[in-house]
């Protein structure tokens, strides 16, 4: 017999619509913020982390994410790394839009008729056509802050992007790819996105992952420039 106030208890199908949204809360807060561990995901979405373990266990059973190694760029502290979830392929596929088999296939006729060079400066008109509202940004930024107003022009265009401080630099870090697929055939594609992030920063830039090449994150290293160094030197020693 149920006790008088006690609250009616929720349909299954509600319960499931629930865990449901909640996982792809998770799955959603791994691509906008590259591989997270548990600690991480749930401080960012506000569960307990007995919480993020169970909906990360399903996910993992759906192959949509993946643990692994947490990579450490520098000098690695003492201690097992922790242990990081990361999107699989698959988990990629249910955020992408993008039609990769056309795409691919397309490519495939330009090289088969074009030749390789071709295909390279299909990859450079592609990223100059996008290449003009990050320009706008960069431009309109401070030197110290130009590769935080790329990463928010970036995450416009779906790529989730941040950036970081790193030693002597700066780490740019896209968290979504929508054509990863493609560039994992194709490296053209990555290799005029680099090019053009050197240009707008006016400085040597390296790509240190790709998404494309199996990593869960793609890292472009930006080394300081003499102008924003100086900058931020200015700003640390009053006159």
């Amino acid at each position: 017999m149920k006790n008088v106030g006690e609250a009616p208890a929720a349909p299954a199908e509600e319960l499931a619509t629930g865990e449901r949204s909640t996982r792809n809360r998770v799955a959603r807060s791994i691509l906008d913020h590259g591989p997270s561990t548990v600690a991480e995901l749930a401080k960012r979405l506000g569960l307990t982390q007995a919480a993020v373990r169970r909906h990360l266990d399903a996910l993992v059973a759906d192959d949509v994410v993946a643990p692994r190694e947490q990579r450490v760029y520098g000098a690695r502290t003492r201690g097992r790394p922790a242990k990081v979830f990361a999107l699989t392929d698959c988990g990629r596929d249910a955020f992408d839009q993008s039609y990769d088999a056309l795409a691919v296939d397309a490519l495939r006729w330009i090289e088969r008729t074009a030749g390789e060079e071709a295909v390279a400066a299909f990859a450079r008109d592609r990223i100059e056509s996008q290449a003009e509202a990050y320009r706008e940004a960069v431009e309109a930024a401070a030197p110290e802050d130009r590769a935080e107003a790329l990463a928010k022009a970036l995450s416009v265009d779906g790529y989730a992007a941040t950036a970081r401080n790193a030693p002597v630099g700066q780490q740019l870090c896209q968290h979504h790819c929508p054509v990863a697929h493609v560039a994992e055939q194709y490296p053209q594609l990555c290799e005029a996105e680099t090019e053009i992030f050197s240009r707008l920063l006016g400085t040597h830039v390296q790509r240190l992952a790709t998404i494309a090449h199996g990593d869960g994150v793609c890292t472009t290293y930006i080394p300081h420039t003499t102008s924003s160094a100086s900058a931020s030197t200015a700003g640390r020693n009053p006159a």
